[in-house]
């Protein structure tokens, strides 16, 4: 039986999403769907499996040792922070500056979307900081999480100064004569995804409107208020730090990441345009530099004002390695099943290229067509740039290369696809991050994000049909708000009616 580039090479994700959402283990059916694409590659042969198996994993880990290292660093990042007491602080402050729900969902929203150089930063450093007010304010876990998720990879793609720009820019095929970063600049405006998705949260922080799992998590967190773990001297006695001890580190690490990003991609040598160097940056090198300079800077900072011990400073080193390890665990896994399906094995992207070459459509569906070929695919390996990598190079042959508006629409299509599918996936990494950053179980994460990423799939996969038939985007895009505002306005009118249908049957 045929298994490389069929169907079969997409079953190990689908096992493993059908049994997450089944049994809400997250880890037993990573390995579970790991080890199902492991046998269907060695045709069933026990030996073979598990020495494939580890050499998958070994494969998987090694090439993402520098994702493992931030997230290491960025974990000693979060505790020394949390240790010395500087979010009690800030969240002390916070509660006297802002007082409502939707001013601190405001503000969770904004730095999201102003810690745009890389995903993995942006998810772990967004919850270490609005966790304590968003606590404080009865806001969900789950819903820090949503807007966590959905102010990281939605952004980073919209953003050219980001590792994303580099991940597109480099998937282009070697022989095109197409600039890899103007084209991804031309995309921006047509990926309905990535800012429907952002719309989508700042209007439903202004209508204080929740629906599907979300809104069951929001009541009951309103009703149960949180009381936020706080380190053990927190409990003690009242931390010596202060608001700009939470701040400056946070700032400092923002800074000290951007300049090695522009240091990596050759800026300071004086014959690259800082553009440029952001495009050819070592994002990962750089990231991980700027924590560990973040990490020492906290040193000087808080030892000699005696916030903690040098003792402390060491064992929160040790503790913030700790509490990575099951966020590791789950990335390591998510990893090796986005390898198994890799064309390197099962080729599960072969089997939707496939698809998509089978179907000879007019290139006006194009859009509409990638657009769904790169859910899918991204949805079902957990990864958007490996979803370019695959998708791109297809899209652009289709075009023989042309540099068109239709072209650049449907590469826009891929993109706003990979990162509609890495959204809503539980094996995606920035879904398990985000999980991590706001501290909610992962799988209540997921359950409460995909209804929310599946409304704006909808109506993006709508725009680009209207996009490719007229070939104006700006035209796809203003439906697409439309369509959004439209689809929550009816949505919050069936709430109201319900509640009030309620009260009515209660007060009968």
């Amino acid at each position: 039986m045929r298994i490389i580039g069929t169907f079969w090479a997409m079953v190990p994700s689908i096992v493993t999403i059908i049994m997450g959402l089944a049994t809400k283990n997250v880890n037993l059916s990573l390995i579970t769907g790991l080890l199902l694409g492991v046998l269907l590659y060695c045709g069933f042969a026990p030996g073979t499996t598990l020495v494939t198996a580890v050499g998958v994993i070994n494969e998987s880990v090694s090439s993402h040792i520098g994702h493992l290292l931030f997230a290491v660093l960025l974990g000693m990042f979060v505790y020394l922070i949390t240790q010395s007491g500087a979010s009690q602080s800030y969240g002390e402050w916070a509660t006297k500056k802002i007082k409502t729900k939707r001013a601190s969902l405001l503000a969770t929203a904004g730095l999201g979307i102003l810690i745009f150089v890389d995903d993995y930063f942006n998810c772990l450093t967004v919850g270490t900081v609005m966790r304590p007010l968003t606590d404080r304010n009865r806001i969900s876990r789950e819903k820090l999480a949503y807007i966590i998720d959905t102010t990281a990879a939605p952004v980073c793609i919209l953003a050219p100064i980001s590792s994303w720009a580099a991940g597109v820019s480099s998937s282009l095929p070697p022989d095109s004569n197409i600039d890899g970063f103007n084209l991804f600049l031309r995309t921006m405006p047509n990926n309905y995804y990535a800012l429907l998705s952002i719309f989508m949260v700042f209007l439903i922080i202004i209508l204080n409107f929740d629906f599907g799992p979300m809104k069951k998590f929001e009541v009951y967190t309103k009703e149960h208020p949180r009381i936020e773990d706080v380190a053990p001297q927190e409990n003690k006695e009242k931390s010596r730090a202060k608001v700009f001890d939470l701040l400056l580190p946070v700032v400092f690490l923002v800074v000290a990441s951007v300049f090695f990003m522009a240091y990596t991609g050759g800026f300071f040598t004086g014959e690259v345009s800082l553009v440029d160097a952001f495009a050819n940056c070592d994002a990962v090198a750089a990231c991980c530099i700027g924590t560990f300079l973040a990490d020492l800077f906290m040193l000087i900072l808080y030892v000699p004002r005696k916030i903690y011990t040098f003792r402390q400073y060491l064992d929160g080193l040790e503790q913030g390695f700790k509490n990575m390890v099951p966020a590791m665990l789950l990335l390591s896994l998510a990893w090796s099943l986005g390898s198994i399906c890799s064309g390197e094995y099962l080729d599960a992207g072969g089997f939707i290229a496939g698809v998509v070459e089978r179907f000879h459509v007019p290139l006006e569906s194009m859009p509409m067509f990638f657009f769904l070929a790169a859910l899918i695919l991204s949805f079902s390996i957990g990864t958007s740039w490996g979803t370019f990598v695959i998708l791109i190079p297809m899209e652009i042959s289709v075009f023989a290369g042309a540099d068109t508006a239709l072209m650049v629409l449907t590469t826009a299509a891929v993109l706003g696809g990979s990162v509609c599918g890495d959204h809503l996936s539980p094996i995606s990494d920035t879904t398990i991050l985000s999980s991590a950053g706001a501290q909610c179980d992962h799988l209540n994460h997921v359950q409460t994000q995909v209804v929310y990423g599946a409304l704006v799939a909808g109506i993006s996969f709508i725009c680009y049909i209207l996009a490719g038939v007229t070939g104006s985007g700006a035209l796809g895009l203003a439906l697409g708000a439309v369509l959004l505002v439209a689809a929550l306005a009816v949505l919050k009118f069936r709430d109201v009616r319900l509640e009030s249908a309620s009260a009515m049957k209660k007060s009968a």
